[in-house]
């Protein structure tokens, strides 16, 4: 997948957001997926929705 091809240059991790309301809430997280780009501990952009491969690899460049 697209952890294994960006492996030591994007760090992917996932949330739970019914176990981590709070922290949902905190970055305006109302449906599900959402993907928050962080760079620098920033957030960078967002994506909402289901979205093809080459879209998120769109996504994930924006941070390299």
């Amino acid at each position: 997948g697209l952890a294994e091809e960006y492996r030591g240059r994007v760090k992917v991790t996932k949330l739970n957001v019914d176990d981590n309301p709070n922290k949902a809430a905190a970055y305006g997280i109302k449906s599900i997926p959402t993907l928050i780009l962080f760079k620098d501990g920033k957030v960078l952009d967002t994506l909402v929705g289901l979205v093809s491969k080459d879209r998120l690899i769109e996504f994930v460049n924006k941070g390299l």
